[in-house]
Protein backbone atom coordinates (compact mmCIF):
# COMPACT_ATOMS: atom_id res chain seq x y z
CA UNK A 1 0.00 0.00 0.00
CA UNK A 2 1.51 3.34 -1.02
CA UNK A 3 0.89 6.50 0.89
CA UNK A 4 -0.84 9.38 -0.81
CA UNK A 5 1.42 12.13 -2.07
CA UNK A 6 1.12 15.64 -0.72
CA UNK A 7 -0.48 16.92 -3.92
CA UNK A 8 -3.00 14.02 -3.88
CA UNK A 9 -4.02 14.82 -0.32
CA UNK A 10 -4.31 18.53 -1.12
CA UNK A 11 -6.40 17.78 -4.20
CA UNK A 12 -8.68 15.44 -2.22
CA UNK A 13 -9.37 18.18 0.33
CA UNK A 14 -9.97 20.77 -2.40
CA UNK A 15 -12.41 18.48 -4.21
CA UNK A 16 -14.24 17.69 -0.98
CA UNK A 17 -14.52 21.42 -0.21
CA UNK A 18 -15.88 22.18 -3.69
CA UNK A 19 -18.45 19.39 -3.37
CA UNK A 20 -19.53 20.58 0.07
CA UNK A 21 -19.87 24.19 -1.12
CA UNK A 22 -22.04 23.03 -4.01
CA UNK A 23 -24.24 20.99 -1.68
CA UNK A 24 -24.48 24.00 0.66
CA UNK A 25 -25.61 26.19 -2.24
CA UNK A 26 -28.32 23.68 -3.12
CA UNK A 27 -29.49 23.53 0.51
CA UNK A 28 -29.55 27.32 0.76
CA UNK A 29 -31.60 27.60 -2.43
CA UNK A 30 -34.04 25.06 -0.99
CA UNK A 31 -34.36 27.15 2.19
CA UNK A 32 -32.42 24.71 4.39
CA UNK A 33 -30.14 27.34 5.88
CA UNK A 34 -29.08 25.30 8.91
CA UNK A 35 -27.93 22.42 6.72
CA UNK A 36 -26.21 24.87 4.35
CA UNK A 37 -24.35 26.44 7.26
CA UNK A 38 -23.11 23.07 8.50
CA UNK A 39 -21.91 22.13 5.02
CA UNK A 40 -20.10 25.46 4.66
CA UNK A 41 -18.25 24.87 7.94
CA UNK A 42 -17.21 21.39 6.76
CA UNK A 43 -16.04 22.83 3.43
CA UNK A 44 -13.99 25.51 5.18
CA UNK A 45 -12.38 22.81 7.30
CA UNK A 46 -11.34 20.95 4.14
CA UNK A 47 -9.95 24.18 2.65
CA UNK A 48 -7.91 24.72 5.82
CA UNK A 49 -6.59 21.16 5.70
CA UNK A 50 -5.70 21.54 2.01
CA UNK A 51 -3.55 24.53 2.91
CA UNK A 52 -1.90 22.68 5.77
CA UNK A 53 -0.80 19.64 3.74
CA UNK A 54 2.95 19.30 3.39
CA UNK A 55 5.80 20.80 5.34
CA UNK A 56 5.15 24.05 7.12
CA UNK A 57 7.57 26.96 6.99
CA UNK A 58 8.62 26.55 10.60
CA UNK A 59 9.48 22.90 9.95
CA UNK A 60 11.77 23.87 7.07
CA UNK A 61 13.71 26.73 8.67
CA UNK A 62 16.61 25.52 10.76
CA UNK A 63 17.37 27.45 13.93
CA UNK A 64 20.64 29.37 13.96
CA UNK A 65 23.33 28.19 16.33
Amino acid sequence: MRSESTSDKRQDHELAARDLFERARQCAEAGQTSDAGSLILKALSHERRAGAVGPQVMQIIKPRS
